[in-house]
């Protein structure tokens, strides 16, 4: 490419460092165009809501909870027996889960029953486990 294509906004070679393409150095901002998407950035404080919901999905024992919930209902012992952990601490995770509403529950008796809350939440799980299933 060019160095004066480069300069009329075209995106210029790859730095050799990091494979990334970058704009030129004397590229023009189009203000139309930044304008248009500006208007479709995540907002300050709704971004912050979805890196804590992100941080909270980043710990393997909630993920593996939310993997046998997609699958059926169960109460807190089953859980702990499946995944091998103790009810204290699935309880634990499930509370963090129920904190950014990915799971629910319901009382029979004494037992307790966790699901994924909706259809969002398992649409989620299953998109990121079919996303790691690709192969490269």
């Amino acid at each position: 490419m060019s160095p004066k294509s480069a300069v009329n906004g075209a995106i210029s070679q790859p730095d050799q460092e990091n494979d990334t393409p970058t704009c030129g150095r004397s590229h023009v901002v189009e203000s139309s165009r930044v304008g248009d998407i500006q208007t479709q950035v995540l907002n300050t404080a709704k971004a912050q809501r979805m890196a804590e919901f992100f941080s909270l999905l980043g710990d393997a024992n909630r993920l593996r909870l939310l993997s046998v919930l997609a699958n059926q209902e169960l109460c807190v012992c089953d859980l702990a027996a499946v995944l091998s952990m103790s009810e204290s601490a699935v309880s634990h995770q499930l509370r963090a889960l129920r904190a950014i509403r990915l799971v629910s529950y319901r009382k029979v008796g004494r037992q307790v029953f966790y699901s994924l809350l909706d259809r969002h939440v398992l649409e989620l799980y299953q998109a990121v486990a079919e996303h790691l299933d690709e192969e490269s």
